[in-house]
């Protein structure tokens, strides 16, 4: 079991590696290709949408096919799609990432059920808090790679990340897989009215949605104030590794504590984090706010993973196709925040995106309190 969760650890790293590369390089995008914030908004959601598109395909292959197969495909799609990062086109750049998007979704689904089907159920939250600290680490990763293109070029640094790619390919490939935990799709949509699994999705859309805006706008503003590439990877660096720290601690403290209490206190935190950097325009306010951001906003993957998992298990839902719709929900959350908090900053300012997303964090605290009972901690753990 080990080595298989440091296996899908390092698959879920690579994958959101991917996706934040681009984040100290957006200046460098919108000014080499005259990019609006719009513009780079749906720029930077290409992955997303990747993701979203690929999500129910990548769950039914899960059930269907077994996890490891599903793992291989979207290894093989995210290595293959990553060659496109070599283009020096905004189109096939941005076509690249679509695709990297869906090979993200089939080696998530397929990596968390793989890891599921071989955990006891009183270590899912240790385990899955585990891989989301992999996830968050190959986040850190990505600004660093983002700020290494920036420097030795971006054709370089993505071609030696497509070489990891193909070693990743062959590790998974050797390591012996599990049965496919077989289920119609109808029958799984059918259990969404299971309410941990509608409330843990939720909580997958929530982060994205912040994550989403902050990637946007917070590179452009810094940008404006004469932070190069580096200067912004290194801020999302240290932001990211506070993310990394945080999720193994929080998928413990959901085993023993339940699942509801740190979604309730990152609710506030990210209520007061969001309003705050609605107010703030200088560089000496943004980067504090954004590394509280990372603590605030990163709390709610775990527990929502968590909440996911349990609730499937209730409706008797396959993992593989719950953790196709965690993709989804991730897909639109992260489609949806850069897209539409562009857009908005654009004509109305970087104020209000922000003061959006804290009324629905004000709305989202509000309805865990009045309508969602916290379901009961698996049990202490030794």
């Amino acid at each position: 079991m080990r080595r298989l969760l440091v296996l899908v650890s390092v698959v879920v790293a690579v994958d959101t590696l991917f996706f934040t590369a681009l984040t100290p390089l957006v200046p460098h995008f919108a000014d080499k290709y005259e990019l609006s914030k719009a513009d780079a908004g749906v720029f930077i959601s290409t992955y997303a949408a990747g993701t979203l598109l690929g999500a129910i395909p990548a769950g039914l292959a899960t059930i269907r096919l077994g996890p490891k197969p599903t793992v291989l495909i979207g290894l093989a799609l995210m290595t293959t799609a990553s060659l496109g990062s070599l283009a020096g086109d905004i189109w096939a750049l941005g076509l690249s990432r679509l695709f990297q998007g869906v090979g993200s979704s089939c080696s998530w689904a397929g990596g968390l059920a793989w890891v599921i089907a071989s955990t006891p159920r009183e270590r899912r939250g240790e385990l899955l808090g585990t891989a989301m600290g992999a996830a968050v680490f190959g986040a850190l990763l990505g600004p660093v790679l983002g700020a290494l293109a920036g420097i030795v070029g971006i054709r370089a640094a993505f071609l030696g990340v497509t070489v990891a790619g193909v070693a990743l390919a062959g590790w998974a490939a050797a390591t012996p897989g599990v049965a496919p935990e077989r289920q119609a799709l109808r029958a799984g949509l059918l259990a969404m009215r299971e309410r941990s699994l509608v409330v843990g999705l939720w909580l997958i859309v929530l982060p994205a949605l912040l994550f989403g805006v902050l990637i946007v706008l917070v590179p452009l503003r810094l940008s404006q104030h004469g932070w190069g590439t580096i200067a912004i990877g290194a801020l999302f660096l240290a932001t990211t590794a506070l993310e990394m720290v945080l999720n193994p601690l929080l998928g413990r403290l959901t085993d023993r504590r339940g699942r509801m209490r740190p979604v309730r206190a990152a609710l506030l935190a990210s209520i007061l984090v969001s309003a705050a950097l609605a107010w703030a325009t200088e560089p000496g306010l943004i980067a504090p706010l954004v590394l509280a951001s990372g603590i605030a906003y990163g709390a709610f993957y775990t527990p929502g993973l968590a909440l996911v998992s349990h609730g499937a298990e209730l409706a008797g839902v396959a993992q593989g196709l719950a953790f196709g719709l965690v993709n989804a929900c991730w897909g639109i959350g992260a489609l949806v925040g850069p897209a539409a908090g562009g857009a908005l900053a654009g004509v109305a300012g970087d104020a209000v995106p922000y003061l959006v997303l804290a009324g629905v964090c004000v709305a989202t605290y509000l309805a865990t309190r009045a309508r969602y009972a916290e379901p009961e901690p698996v049990g202490e753990l030794p």
